[in-house]
């Protein structure tokens, strides 16, 4: 190509082979596909999840019932919170429900992974049992436990009236209605236990071997190659654990339910857990506004508990560098 037919063609508007002028069209096109393939997933995260969370946000501040506009009243809904007894009713059982079914959980699924990792016949039977809960629907568990746990014809106290032991009314007596939801929540540890038993199986053979040719026992073994091993996951089944019981919902919902009454916690409001109490404000006293100041609660309070347990993992989790 002659400097003439290159100058002509600079005249006419066209640039010079090489100087990348086509390839901005084909950068725009590639672009525009690759926004028409994500446009499923922008579409659904604005309105199912942006929107909702920037309405939330903007409610929690507002006096709103579902029917009539809302109306502005400032930090009215947080301040309402710190006089509202049932509110710091509902934080307590969460509380307890979290400090006692967090440590349980993870505790058992560690143990119960041992026991699963132990080569003896028809193991992949029992860890399928074990996982079998974990796939069973909440409502469905949740009606299966409020049978089991019935003070006349449960199997549980059938249970331990074979061993003379009278058992009590779990789902009348205050006193037992908080261990009830726990034992429901733990039936589905399977899940938990499954994925440690996957992370005592990366644990290398040889460190138990050298261990036990230095006499270390059991319990040396478990703190000195086990936990080192597993406490990345443990950091993590602990956050998600934690999360699960401070959004507890629908085990509480089921075995305080009477008949149709959505507005029931059980006896003394011991079944009462902060997600309930925020749905009832919501969908059963029609207080939109107020429920959205609580589920914005929720999450700083979920926020700063993961963030305490994540500086504190420094302590405890061992990694590559530790």
């Amino acid at each position: 190509m002659t400097a003439t037919t290159v100058s002509s063609r600079i005249r006419q508007g066209a640039r010079p082979a090489g100087s990348g002028g086509g390839r901005r069209p084909r950068r725009r096109r590639s672009t525009l596909i690759g926004l028409a393939f994500a446009a499923p997933f922008i579409v659904g995260f604005v309105f199912l999840f942006a929107y909702p969370i920037a309405a939330s946000a903007y409610y929690s501040f507002t006096d709103f019932n579902l029917f009539q506009s809302p109306e502005w009243v400032g930090l009215a809904n947080y301040f309402q919170m710190f006089n509202d007894g049932v509110f710091w009713k509902s934080l307590v059982n969460t509380a307890i429900l979290t400090v006692f079914g967090v440590p349980l959980s993870i505790g058992i699924a560690l143990a119960g992974a041992h026991l699963l990792n132990t080569p003896v016949r028809g193991q992949p039977l029992y860890r399928a049992l074990i996982y079998l809960p974990s796939i069973v629907p909440v409502v469905v568990g949740g009606y299966l436990w409020r049978w089991m746990l019935n003070a006349e014809y449960g199997f549980v106290n059938f249970f331990l009236s074979s061993f003379g032991i009278e058992g009590p009314a779990w789902l009348q007596n205050p006193d037992f209605t908080r261990p009830s939801i726990i034992f429901l929540s733990l039936w589905t540890v399977g899940g938990t236990m499954i994925i440690y038993l996957a992370a005592l199986q990366e644990v290398p053979k040889e460190l138990y071997e050298a261990a036990e040719l230095d006499g270390a026992g059991i319990w040396r073994r478990f703190t000195n190659v086990t936990w080192p091993t597993v406490s990345p996951v443990t950091l993590f089944q602990v956050i998600v654990s934690i999360i699960g019981f401070l959004q507890i919902f629908a085990q509480p919902y089921i075995m305080a339910q009477e008949r149709l009454n959505q507005a029931s916690s059980g006896p003394g409001q011991s079944m009462l857990s902060y997600a309930m109490y925020l749905y009832q404000n919501a969908f059963v006293f029609l207080k939109m506004g107020y429920a959205s100041a609580m589920a914005w609660t929720l999450f700083l309070v979920t926020l700063i508990v993961s963030l305490i347990v994540l500086a504190s993992s420094k302590k405890w989790v061992h990694d590559g560098s530790n």
